[in-house]
C-alpha cells in the first residue's frame, strides 16, 4: 500500500473527508457548508497530490495514473458529494446521472468497456430516468429559489455526523483491503494472473456455446455435440486444448485436438462475468432487483397519501368558501 499512498495521508484524508462531509450535509440556515466543501476538496486535493508524488517515483517506475483519471475521478468525487448534499431530489438524481458517468470513463481506461456500457444503460438509462420520475411523483419541491419550503426529508440531514463517519470509515476500510491486498478464492483455487489461470475454462460450463462454434466451424456434424457430464457440463481441457465429442445416435465418442481448435472458441470478458453473475451470484441480482421494486411501491403509497391529503385540503377550502357566500333571497316580489 505504501508504494501508492502513505497511511498517514489516507487517514487524514479519512478525517478531514469525514468532517467536511458532516459539515456539507443539508441543514436549515447552516452557514458551515462552504467550510465543509473546502475540508472536501483539501482532502482529495492532498490525496490527489499524494498519488501524483508516488507516480513519480523510482519504486513505481513512474507508472501512474494519467491525466484522464485524475478528470474522471474529480468528476465524478465533486458529482457523488453534490449527490447527498444538494437538497432538491431532482437536482441530486441528475448528479448521479454526472458521476456515473465519470465512472464509466475510468472503466474505460481500464480497458472493461462491458461495465462501462452496463452502467450507462442501466443506471444513467433505465434506473435514473425511474428514479426521476418517482421524485417528481412523490415529491413537490417549490420552484424558483424557495428552499426555506422545502420538506424537512429533503432541506435537513437526518444524521450527518455519524454518517460522515461511517462512510468514511468503510471507505478507510476497503482501501486499506484494496491497497494491501486481501486473500480471495477457495483455498487452492487459481485467480486471474497466476501461472495455472486459463480464461477459456469457464467454456466447459457452457457447452452449448461450443457446440455452435464447433458446427460452425465444420468440426462436428448435426448428430454430433460436446460429451456431457452429470453435472451438465462439458469435456473440455482449455489447458491441453482438447474437446471429447460425442455421436447422440451412435454413442461413440472422438476427440478434436489442439491442431483442429477453431480461432473463434475462445471466453470472452462478458462469458466469464455473465457466468459469474449468474452461477456464483444469482441471489445478489435477485435481491436487487426486489429492492428497486419495494423502493417504486413505497414512493407509489407516500404519493397517494400526499395525493389525498390535497384533496382533503382542497375539499375543506371548497366547503369554507361556501360557507362564506351570501345564500340568495328564496322568495320573489309579491
Amino acid at each position: 500500500m505504501e508504494t501508492l499512498i502513505s497511511p498517514i495521508i489516507l487517514y487524514t484524508f479519512c478525517v478531514l473527508g469525514a468532517a467536511g462531509l458532516s459539515l456539507a450535509l443539508p441543514r436549515r440556515g447552516s452557514k458551515l457548508v462552504p467550510i465543509g466543501m473546502i475540508l472536501l476538496g483539501s482532502a482529495f486535493a492532498m490525496v490527489a497530490v499524494s498519488f501524483a508524488w508516488r507516480a513519480s517515483e523510482p519504486l513505481t517506475g513512474g507508472a501512474g495514473p494519467g491525466l484522464f483519471f485524475y478528470l474522471f475521478a474529480a468528476i465524478a468525487l465533486g458529482a457523488s458529494i453534490r449527490v447527498i448534499t444538494h437538497p432538491r431530489p431532482v437536482y441530486s438524481a441528475l448528479y448521479f446521472i454526472m458521476t456515473i458517468i465519470a465512472s464509466c470513463g475510468m472503466y474505460v481506461l481500464l480497458g472493461a468497456e462491458f461495465v462501462a456500457f452496463a452502467l450507462v444503460i442501466i443506471y444513467a438509462g433505465a434506473i435514473l430516468i425511474t428514479y426521476l420520475f418517482v421524485i417528481m411523483l412523490a415529491t413537490q419541491a417549490p420552484t424558483g429559489t424557495e428552499d426555506d419550503m422545502l420538506d424537512d426529508t429533503d432541506a435537513v440531514a437526518r444524521e450527518p455526523v455519524v454518517g460522515s463517519i461511517v462512510g468514511f470509515v468503510l471507505m478507510g476500510l476497503i482501501s486499506i483491503m484494496l491497497l494491501g491486498g486481501i486473500e480471495t478464492g477457495k483455498p487452492g483455487s487459481i485467480k486471474p494472473g497466476d501461472p495455472g489461470f486459463q480464461p477459456d475454462a469457464v467454456l466447459a460450463s457452457l457447452p452449448v456455446k461450443v457446440d455452435k462454434v464447433l458446427r460452425r466451424a465444420n468440426l462436428i456434424d448435426a448428430d454430433e455435440r460436446v460429451l456431457r457430464t452429470e453435472g451438465g457440463g462439458g469435456v473440455f481441457d482449455a489447458a491441453a486444448r482438447t474437446i471429447t465429442i460425442e455421436h447422440t445416435e451412435l454413442g461413440t465418442t472422438r476427440v478434436i485436438g489442439a491442431d483442429n481448435w477453431p480461432e473463434e472458441l475462445s471466453a470472452g470478458n462478458l462469458d466469464r462475468l455473465g457466468w459469474n453473475l449468474l452461477h456464483d451470484h444469482p441471489m445478489t441480482i435477485e435481491i436487487a432487483g426486489i429492492i428497486l421494486l419495494m423502493a417504486m411501491l413505497g414512493a407509489t403509497v407516500l404519493a397517494r397519501k400526499h395525493v389525498e391529503l390535497e384533496d382533503s385540503l382542497k375539499a375543506e377550502q371548497a366547503k369554507r368558501l361556501s360557507g362564506a357566500q351570501p345564500r340568495p333571497s328564496g322568495g320573489g316580489a309579491s
